[in-house]
């Protein structure tokens, strides 16, 4: 065997990727460390009349107020109420800070690029596409996600019903006006 072949088949790509790891109920998921602004304890929130009911509110940090989506609500995961391990990640999302409400804020962790699988195809094809893949590390799975679809998924799924009303009260109001005449 040509020497190499037996260098490029024996070493390490020493590709990684570098991840922050949270809990949300019993699963470990994973963001990449890049979009990451800051992790904070969890302060007041102040509620939004009329959000989506995955947006817990809005916070003061330092004088920026962020939006804050609760991924249990997010995720369909049971309520809980809130433990001195949960934590806000606090990540850039489009220009902008928002914040995820975790239920613990894990580790920073190094996944060698061989040890991340693609999302399973069952995970798509059902709409799940935040889920970017799974990573192996210590002998657990972690569930890497895409911030930018955690963050807009439901939010964009909401806006057609929101045209829809808001063309239904055209339509009413067209209605009304013609029954007048």
């Amino acid at each position: 065997m040509p020497q190499g072949e037996l260098v490029k088949v024996s070493a390490p790509s020493g590709r990684e990727t570098q991840i922050v790891s949270f809990k949300v109920g019993r699963e470990s998921y994973g963001i990449p460390i890049a979009a990451l602004h800051e992790i904070v304890r969890v302060p007041e929130i102040t509620v939004v009349p009329d959000a989506p009911a995955h947006i817990e509110g809005v916070i003061n940090l330092r004088g920026k107020i962020i939006s804050v989506v609760d991924l249990r609500k997010r995720f369909d995961v049971a309520a809980t109420p809130l433990t001195r391990h949960s934590r806000i990640l606090v990540v850039e999302h489009r220009g902008r800070l928002a914040g995820m409400i975790v239920d613990s804020a894990s580790e920073v962790v190094r996944i060698p690029e061989g040890e991340i699988e693609a999302a399973p195809s069952i995970m798509r094809e059902s709409g799940l596409d935040a889920v970017t893949g799974l990573g192996k590390c210590k002998g657990r799975l972690i569930i890497l996600l895409d911030i930018d679809k955690v963050l807009t998924a439901r939010e964009i799924g909401n806006e057609p019903a929101a045209q829809k009303s808001a063309a239904g009260s055209g339509k009413a109001e067209a209605q009304s006006a013609s029954a007048g005449k």
